[in-house]
């Protein structure tokens, strides 16, 4: 594998602290010696249309270890790759780890937000 982290997160409307929480987040897994994929960083955001982009990520999900998620439910992107991550945990024994479970809200019916808690146990 190329990257031991593929982290989902929001990055075209992230705010200041989502930023600031995970690049401290990158800079601990880093400073362990573990490669991590920042799509921030690592995916060229220059594009009209998104797609190009999500096939870069797809690839660098298929190419990393596990997959770290920074839930943001508003991040149209983040469902997107999850959605990939979805199928690549079918395909390959993906594990998914939260970022940040203690932010993610519970709700009392169906929801993303109760799927990737269940997910992240299995």
């Amino acid at each position: 594998m190329k990257y031991d982290v593929f982290l989902i997160c929001p990055v075209r409307d992230a705010n200041p602290q989502q930023k600031k929480v995970m690049e401290e987040y990158i800079s601990k897994l880093e400073s362990e010696g573990k490669t991590v994929y920042y799509p921030a960083r690592d995916t060229n955001q220059i594009d009209e249309t998104g797609y190009r982009i999500c096939c870069d990520n797809r690839q660098a999900i298929f190419e990393s270890k596990e997959v770290h998620l920074f839930y943001d439910p508003t991040s149209q992107g983040t469902l997107f790759d999850l959605g990939m991550t979805f199928m690549a945990d079918l395909l390959m024994g993906k594990p998914i780890i939260l970022v940040n479970q203690d932010d993610i809200e519970i709700t009392l019916y169906k929801s993303f937000s109760n799927m990737v808690i269940e997910w992240s146990k299995q």
